[in-house]
Parts: structure tokens; sequence; C-alpha cells
């Protein structure tokens, strides 16, 4: 084979690096590295010189490492065998990614476990040439923008959930509201990520969040909504208020449960009596010119077992209302701060009574009546 008297490669924007096909130079051979390029020497698997843009002639001073390693003589036209490797430093900024399959992400507000799905794009270029070299490219000839997208596609999804788990925990962000704070998602993952994408020599760009959604007919999404709603009804009306609404729900609906008989009367008046005692609390407290505050009551948060799933932090009168409606039934696991395990909530004696105030169901009518 002929000795080459110029080695180049073109710019492009799909190869990452381009090996020249031939290994037959001398000294005297020009090296045409454009910009945004480096080129290195390569023999027997080990890197040598590298030079960036510009025009060099080859001589035995500006090879110094190659040259130590075959001894070439100086100011001669020597041949020698060597690879030239060509690493494109150009920024890729169009590739796209996306997650296959929901991430369970649990909202850091109202406790709800949600499937969402997230999409955007990134862009990457070569940050460290030798370093690049060394770890990904091995023996291939040339390496592809679409083989780098293959090769960290894995590891960028991998890490996603992750991090958007982190962000969202540490900045109190709910799901529901996590699409306003998408730029400074991104910047956060941007920096996160780059720690993986620098070990390989490659700087990760731009990297974005188009959006990250969930499916608003998905069951969490509408638990979700309604704990939101409920929050906020208590932020507008206050929790006294609010609680004396539930209050009148839960009587109203033991008032409507068919052959309630004397039980849900007793039970009606019981609610009735203590409604009336914290509205006469309630009056007493406007009329008092000079009242004093109480200590605020400790809340105690429940969590149910139900349909196979963990379900919760529920106060006590969500709880009362699901016993009232029947939602729950005495063997439903209940847990709650300071219980060693799991127990069945008619085990717990806050709940007891409000069993025996449901009556059971009718038994079935005799075939002959």
């Amino acid at each position: 084979m002929a000795l080459i008297d110029v080695v180049k490669c073109e710019v492009n924007d799909k190869e990452f690096v381009y090996k020249f096909p031939s290994d037959d130079l001398r000294l005297g051979t020009q090296l045409v590295v454009y910009h945004a390029q480096t080129a290195f020497f390569v023999k027997g698997g080990a890197i040598y010189d590298g030079f960036t843009a510009g025009t060099h002639t080859l001589k035995s001073t500006n090879i110094p490492l190659l040259n130590k390693l075959i001894n070439l003589p100086f100011g001669s036209q020597s041949p020698f065998k060597a690879e030239v490797w060509f690493i494109n430093q150009i920024s890729k900024l169009d590739i796209k990614w996306g997650t296959p399959t929901p991430i369970q992400l649990e909202d850091p507000r109202y406790g709800v476990i949600v499937p969402v799905r997230a999409f955007g794009q990134y862009g990457i270029r070569v940050k460290e040439p030798r370093v690049f070299l060394e770890t990904l490219i091995s023996n291939m000839t040339s390496f592809t923008a679409e083989k780098i997208e293959q090769y960290f596609k894995g590891k960028v999804l991998a890490q996603l959930s992750a991090l958007i788990s982190q962000k969202i925990a540490k900045e109190n962000i709910s799901i529901l509201d996590i699409n306003v704070h998408l730029v400074e998602m991104s910047e956060f993952t941007n920096e996160k990520l780059n720690e993986t994408f620098n070990k390989y020599g490659i700087e990760l760009i731009e990297f974005a969040y188009a959006s990250i959604n969930a499916p608003q007919d998905d069951p969490s999404i509408i638990r979700l909504k309604e704990a939101k709603d409920i929050a906020a009804r208590m932020k507008i009306t206050g929790k006294d208020v609010y609680q004396m609404e539930r209050s009148f729900d839960v009587m109203q609906a033991a008032a409507q449960n068919e052959g309630s008989g004397m039980v849900n009367l007793g039970a009606g008046l019981g609610a009735g009596v203590g409604l009336g005692a914290q509205m006469g609390g309630m009056f007493a407290n406007t009329l008092n010119t000079n009242p004093v505050t109480p200590p605020p009551v400790p809340q105690v948060t429940y969590f149910l077992y139900i349909n196979n799933a963990q379900q919760g932090g529920f106060d006590f009168q969500t709880v009362a209302n699901y016993i009232a409606q029947r939602q729950i039934t005495p063997d439903t696991l209940a847990w709650k701060q300071g219980l060693p395990s799991w127990v069945k909530i008619s085990e717990l004696q806050e709940f007891t009574n409000l069993f025996g105030a449901v009556p059971p169901p009718l038994p079935p009518m005799p075939n002959n009546l």
C-alpha cells in the first residue's frame, strides 16, 4: 500500500469516532484536524500523541511519545506504521428519551403513589477525547451518536426515578404541580446525570423534561386530587368548620342506612350531642372576650390495608366515615404510630363502638314468603 501524504476526517454530526483507513504513514505526512476535532496516534492499542485543530506536518519532534516507541530518525522521510483516530467534539442536541413504562412515585404532600410517565430530550458532546477513547471505543473503527444513545439510555432511565423522587421530596412538590417545576427539575437532573456521563469523557448538555404526567382517570390520581381538595377546603374554612361539616355527613349517612332502627337513632343522637357540644364550645369562644387557647390536640394518622394495598394516612373522622358507609369491615387491617404491627381495626379501642353502631346486613328472606 502506498504511503499516505494527507490524513484527515470530514466533520459530520453522526460519527463521534473515525479511524483513518490506513496506517502506512511517513514523516512529512500532513495531518489535517478540523475545528471541534482531536486526533490521536494509536499503536498496539495504546494511545500516544494528540493533535487539536490545524494542519500539522508530522515530524519526529511533534510526535515525541510515538517516536520514543519506534525511534524515527531525525529529519528523514522514513515510513512508519501507526493508526490515526479522530474524535468528533461537536454537540449533538436532538437525542430524545422517554420512559417505556410508568415510574412509581410517591407524592410527598399527600402520600399517594402515582404512576407517571416522562419524556424529553438532551444533547451530548465529547468533553475529554482521550478518556472517551480509552473507556468506550476499544477496537471499534467507528462510534456513532446512535450507539452512544443506546449505551446511555439504560443508565439515564435507571436514575430518573430516583432523581425525580429526590427532587420532589426535597422541595415538597406535589405530582399535581410538577409540570410547573420542569425547568428547575431539568437543571437538577442535568447536573446529577453529568456525574455518570463525565466518567466516559462525555458532557451532557441541556437535559430537558418536556412533560411529566399521569393518566387523569387513574384511581391514584383521583385519590390524589381528592386529598388536595380536602386540604384546600380545610385551609379555606378552617379545621373546626371542616370537621363539623364531616360530622353532618356522618349523621346523614347513618340516617340513610336501611333497617337502621334504634341503633342508628342512638348513633345519630350521640353524634348530635357531640356536635352540639362542639358548636356550643365554638359560640362560647366567640363570646368570651378573653379566650384561653388550649394546647393543640395531637393528631393520629391511620393507615388501612384495603384491596390488597396500603392506603392512608387518614384522620379519625375519615376512618369513621368509612365504617359508617361499610367500606371497611371489623377485620380490615389498620396501623397507627406506636403499634408494633398491623391489627384488625375492630381491636382499636377508638373504633370498637362504631362497629356496634352499624347494623349487619339483613338475612335472606325465606323462600315460602
